[in-house]
């Protein structure tokens, strides 16, 4: 089933259960996924261009959270990081610490990196390999630590 179709059965449901939140968190997915659609050349999403989307929408609503809770204003960060649950649903599953910590191994190994300098070069291979299964500040924070 496509992620198109599984918003949309997850949107009728929401609006069945009149889940307000659940209901705005779909509601934007499927506007960005339109967008995408419409914006490119091609038919349709791959599966990889997908996850980004979601991944980015999820980003979005953990940094507002963030920056509300910094203000003190916590009526406002509850909505959105209900709205990132609801959306990390669609998500494959999020790899812990330690896997991706192996998988930064691999790819240290395999670039034979030596220090911070080679940072970017393991970066954009363990991003690619990881995507949508590790949020980047994390893969950062793992290879910063393995390089250092």
């Amino acid at each position: 089933m496509s992620l198109q179709v599984e918003i949309m059965t997850a949107m009728k449901a929401a609006m069945k259960d009149k889940d307000q939140t659940a209901l705005a968190a779909l509601r934007a997915v499927k506007s960005e996924i339109l967008l995408a659609q419409t914006s490119g050349t091609q038919e349709g999403l791959s599966e990889d261009e997908e996850i980004k989307i979601l991944s980015k929408l999820v980003k979005q609503r953990k940094d507002s959270a963030a920056i509300f809770s910094e203000q003190n204003r916590n009526d406002l960060a509850e909505p959105e990081l209900a709205q990132a649950e609801v959306i990390s649903q669609f998500l494959p599953e999020q790899l812990s610490e330690e896997k991706i910590s192996v998988e930064v191994m691999k790819v240290i190994a395999a670039v034979r990196a030596e220090g911070m300098k080679d940072m970017g070069k393991v970066m954009g291979i363990v991003s690619k390999k990881l995507a949508g299964q590790a949020d980047g500040k994390t893969i950062s924070n793992i290879v910063k630590a393995k390089l250092s």
